[in-house]
Formats: C-alpha cells, structure tokens, sequence
C-alpha cells in the first residue's frame, strides 16, 4: 500500500509506475474522494464546533434557570446533520481505502523500464554448465514411473506432482538441507500454518490482485498459501517492534499452491509448472535504511546455496513489466537444465520497501524515541524444490539415467548415486 501522501503529492508518479507495471491506476477517482473527504472533514468540525457552542448556551441558561428549548433543538438538529456527513465520510474513507488496495508498488529507480521479461538486466552469471559424452535428457525422462502422473492425476487433478522412491527421497533431503543451511546462518526457524485468511492475504498484497490463483476454501474464507512469505509476514501484523529487535530474520519450509490461471498447457511437462510445489522461504524485516543491503545479503545467501549445489546460475534484475504487484525490485534467481537446454527459475529476492509493512501495520519504535516507523519488508525462496530437482537431476545424470549427487548432499544420502 502506498503512503497516501504520495498518492496525494505525486500522482503522475503513481501514474508511471502502474503504466509501467502494466497494472490499473484508478488515482483520478481516488484523488476525487480525496477532495470529497477534506471539504466533509472541514464540515464535521464546523458542526463539532456549533454542537459544543450550543452545549455551553444551554448549561449557561439553565444555570441561570432561564429556559434553552431553543438551543437543545438545533443541537438536536445540528447532530443529525453531522451524524449524516460522518456517514458519508466513512463511506469515502472505505472507498479510498478499497482503492488504495489496487496501487501497485512504484519501483526503485534502478529497475529497468519495459513491458516484459525481455527487458530483465543479467547482472551476474556463476558456474560452467555441464558437458556430457552423450546426449542429456530430460527430468521426466530419467524419472519414468518415480514422477507419477497417474497416481497424482487421480488423487488431486492435473499438474499436481506424486514422487515415489529415489525422487522422493532426494526432495526430502534438500528440503532438511535448505533448512539447516538457513539455521547455520543465523535466521529463526518458523514452522507455520499452510492455511492463511484474507485479512493475512491482503497484508502481503496477495488480495486483492491475485485472488483468482489462488485455492480458496470458501466455507471459511480461508486460502492455501501460496507462499510462505504469507505466514512469515504476517506474524507479525499489526505490531510495533522495538529498534533493538530488528532485523528480523526468519525462514521455514511450506508446501505452496497457486491454480496459475491462464498457465493450463504451459511448461507443464514434468516438474516445470505445478500446482503444489515445496519451498523453504525467507523474510526480512528491517530498517529503512538498511533494506537495499538486506537485498543485497540475500542474493548472496541464495548464491551460495547455488554454488554449494554446484549448479550454474544467473541472476537478473526484472524489468518493471515483469516486477510483482508488490515488489519495489527483485532480482530472479536461474539455473541452467541440461536436459531441457533451458534457463528454470529457482528464486526471486524481493524488497518491498514500506509497501506490505503499510497494509500489514508492522512498524517499529526507534530506540531514541519518536514515532513509530513502518519497516521495510524482504523475501526470497531459498530455495523452490521442483525446479531445482530438474536442473539437479538433469545435470548430474549418468549415461545409466542414475544421478551423482553434489557432496553436501551424497554426505546426507549416505551415497554417492541416486537411481
């Protein structure tokens, strides 16, 4: 959520931003009610000040035992009038803020300016891509039965993922992997509920934007998360945090669920695009002025987890047409699949600046005093399961279709070779 400032201030501003994110911008009708609700403010208080006026007259006569019948009926008038125009103020106040749920973040001046994903920056590439003295295939293939298509496809639907054996248990041990890999670095486990509700779905700027991907349990109004930034971010939702606990630096692994309208036949062989992937998820929350340093630290977080997987990568700096609703600037984490011949995205590292601590409420009180100050909030996945099984899968394969693991995880195997 934007500052209403901004909103005020800097519309042309707001204007560029949504144009450039390819998103709504409805600042005219919002700078309308803005209007309609100063001149009915300015009423409210004019009424406020006439109801105290006559308030005083009528004590002051009926102290003198003079008779105020006059007096009480236009108070009696005049607080029917305001109750009606603060009716009316809370109407626009509710629509500005529906409105207000619709502004996109406006992005960092860094982030390059076009309609798509053609438009993203590589700042950095890592890693040499494996060679191979036969032709590499892909995931699906060396899986075969191990990715169950039949099982998954008559237990939940299509593009719904069932592994069985070896496949499974190589998920199960990146997972514990990512998890103690965070750990070592000094973030807070979190093991968090897979269910959120709207009010924890609006705060992270899920809802209203992207409610149609999402699997909504209508009975309770509750949805499965598609993220675990929704459960980490919102724990702590409408809170005021001391200066001395931040920054807050949190992790925890979630399975994720996104329909993905309008995706149905897309990249949808194997483990590319599914509708319940697994992931392990940080978020940050900190000081203004450190938040551009915590981006930056956590793309080197993630980096490292790349090159200790020994998987080439590269990393790019979205464009504004490929940037989410909510993010200010991300930087998209790739890894090169063997098998596919093809760059798959692992992990996005985003900062929203204020723009979630703002629908969220999550501040934090300076240790000097003063008012409290809304946080900046970051999250990265760290990393996203499916994809980095196909690229693993794919570039550590053997001639035999077994897999040769990468050593931190052969040492938790308690073997070399999968298959």
């Amino acid at each position: 959520m934007l500052d209403r400032a901004v909103l005020r201030k800097e519309p042309d501003r707001v204007r560029a931003a949504a144009k450039n994110k390819g998103e709504p911008c409805p600042i005219d009708e919002w700078l309308e009610l803005d209007e309609k609700r100063r001149g009915l403010l300015g009423e409210t208080e004019t009424l406020r000040r006439r109801r105290n006026e006559l308030s005083r007259e009528v004590s002051s006569l009926k102290k003198e035992g003079k008779t105020a019948d006059t007096q009480v009926l236009k108070s009696r008038e005049t607080g029917i009038e305001l109750a009606g125009i603060e009716k009316d103020l809370d109407a626009v106040d509710a629509r500005m803020k529906e409105l207000e749920l619709y502004f996109p973040n406006i992005p960092d001046p860094d982030v390059p300016i076009g309609s798509d994903d053609t438009f993203n920056t590589i700042i950095k590439s890592a890693g040499e891509k494996p060679s191979f003295t036969f032709d590499p295939r892909a995931h699906w293939d060396i899986l075969g039965e191990l990715l169950d298509r039949d099982a998954s496809g008559s237990i939940a639907g299509s593009n719904f993922i069932l592994l069985r054996g070896w496949a499974a248990r190589l998920q199960r041990i990146l997972i514990s992997w990512m998890l103690d890999f965070h750990s070592s670095s000094g973030m807070e486990e979190i093991w968090m509920p897979f269910i959120a509700n709207r009010e924890s779905m609006t705060a992270t700027g899920q809802i209203p934007k992207l409610e149609d991907d999402m699997y909504h349990i209508e009975k309770d109004d509750l949805f499965l998360v598609p993220t675990g930034e929704v459960p980490l971010t919102n724990i702590y939702r409408d809170s005021i945090l001391p200066e001395k606990e931040l920054p807050v630096r949190l992790f925890g692994y979630s399975p994720c669920f996104r329909r993905e309208a309008g995706s149905y036949g897309k990249d949808t062989r194997g483990l590319n695009r599914v509708h319940q992937f697994e992931k392990v998820e940080m978020v940050r929350m900190v000081k203004p002025e450190n938040s551009e340093a915590a981006l930056e630290e956590m793309t080197g977080h993630v980096g490292r987890m790349l090159e200790v997987l020994n998987l080439p990568y590269r990393i790019s700096l979205l464009a504004t047409g490929d940037l989410s609703f909510a993010a200010a600037k991300c930087y998209d984490f790739e890894v090169w699949s063997a098998g596919q011949e093809k760059w798959l995205e692992v992990s996005s590292i985003s900062n929203f600046r204020d723009f979630q601590s703002r629908r969220s409420s999550i501040r934090y009180r300076p240790a000097g005093g003063g008012k409290p100050q809304h946080v900046h909030t970051l999250n990265g996945s760290g990393l996203a399961l499916p994809r980095i099984m196909a690229a693993l899968i794919e570039n550590c394969q053997t001639e035999s279709g077994q897999v040769v693991l990468p050593k931190v995880l052969s040492d938790r195997a308690g073997t070399e070779v999968l298959g």
